[in-house]
């Protein structure tokens, strides 16, 4: 295990009707001025919005309101949020949404307290300060309610990017799972998906002995394969509601990503097709996953092997780990396809023409230098057979 350091101070509120503490809670975090920033008609149309603006009045805490998140946040929105902020002493964020309306409000906040451009975070530079920032969840999938991380894309080049820092892990989230029993199935096979790629992504390991985590990531791995199913037959099961919503924030809050190297090239290689052709983060990280794992899989076969055995349950053949390793992925695949989600480019609304397109944004794109670098240096040409195993 390597060393670390890990601190995730987000004070979580969880349970029915708890929203209804959000103007308590941001007066406990300091908030005297609020941006309450969501994306579109479902929080108004289900009386969300309003509880929560009922829950600040009552607590005698001013609020703006900035709506108009899309699926994958664009740097427009965010550049109009930060003037708002500055013109209006906003010095507080309240995220009313799922992890596309907190990414936005933690780049909105970032951006405030910043001299430069907020884009320059979303090009390597490290978030020190930003606003505090709130969260009031309606999808179980992204993380963002506990984590330190926000992806935007920007709409001058149409790249998708990420940003960190612990300035902007947010001072409350409020999880009630029952805001999730509304969500069509797709959208809730999405969350599911891109919950079980963060736990994958810090599986995929080059770190040895790190086997508290690895349990860790097999238990919540589990959980999802247990309570997905359940909820799509099932939608108004607050029990399992509760589990996945959970299991969603320890998924990437990185506790179980400490002490070891992790893989993010799943996410970077799905990040171009989401913003090339604007669909679901999961539903690409579905058609993404199988086809990336199928490549990268001999690097560390046994990796690949073990969760297979341990979290899908295919029979363990130590003279041959290879055909373990493969029965795992054609496992986790079968699952994504049985929850509704795509299994190919032409599912998911892809074209194998614009692969070109794609390998040059992903690995020239907004100062790249041609690789991807995680569980394996992925080289341009890489990238080009991954996306070719998705067609």
């Amino acid at each position: 295990m390597d060393n670390f350091t890990f601190y995730s101070p987000t004070f979580f509120a969880f349970g029915k009707d708890q929203e209804k503490e959000a103007g308590n809670l941001v007066k406990r975090f300091g908030g005297t001025k609020v941006l309450v920033h969501y994306g579109g008609g479902s929080v108004v149309r289900s009386g969300l919005l309003d509880r929560v603006k009922a829950s600040l009045e009552a607590a005698d805490v001013p609020y703006l309101v900035l709506g108009g998140v899309q699926p994958n946040p664009r740097s427009g929105l965010v550049y109009q949020g930060i003037e708002l902020c500055r013109k209006e002493g906003v010095d507080f964020v309240l995220a009313v949404g799922g992890g596309r309306t907190i990414d936005s409000s933690k780049a909105i906040a970032a951006g405030t307290v910043y001299d430069g451009d907020f884009w320059d975070f979303y090009s390597g530079k490290l978030i020190e300060e930003a606003l505090p920032v709130g969260t009031i969840l309606t999808i179980a999938a992204a993380g963002s309610e506990g984590s330190p991380d926000s992806v935007i894309t920007n709409e001058d080049g149409m790249f998708k990017r990420g940003a960190t820092g612990d300035a902007i892990r947010p001072k409350f989230s409020i999880l009630n799972p029952a805001l999730t029993q509304t969500l069509p199935p797709y959208q809730t096979a999405c969350g599911i998906t891109d919950i079980i790629a963060h736990l994958y992504e810090r599986y995929l390991t080059n770190t040895k002995d790190v086997e508290v985590t690895d349990r860790l990531i097999e238990a919540l791995m589990m959980t999802m394969i247990h309570e997905g199913p359940r909820v799509i037959a099932d939608p108004d099961c607050y029990e399992a509601r509760a589990n996945i919503m959970w299991a969603g924030m320890m998924a990437h809050n990185n506790s179980c990503g400490v002490g070891r190297t992790q893989d993010w090239t799943s996410h970077d290689i799905e990040h171009e097709l989401s913003a090339l052709y604007d669909c679901a983060h999961g539903a690409g990280l579905a058609v993404t996953l199988p086809a990336a794992y199928t490549y990268v899989m001999e690097h560390d076969v046994m990796r690949f092997a073990q969760v297979a055995s341990r979290v899908w349950g295919c029979k363990m053949d130590f003279y041959h780990p290879e055909v373990t390793a493969r029965a795992g992925i054609e496992a986790l695949r079968n699952f994504l396809i049985s929850i509704g989600m795509p299994k190919n480019f032409e599912e998911l609304g892809a074209k194998k023409e614009d692969i070109p397109v794609l390998v040059k944004s992903l690995c020239y794109g907004n100062g790249r230098e041609g690789s991807l670098s995680g569980f394996l240096t992925l080289s341009e040409e890489d990238c080009t057979k991954i996306y070719e195993l998705m067609v």
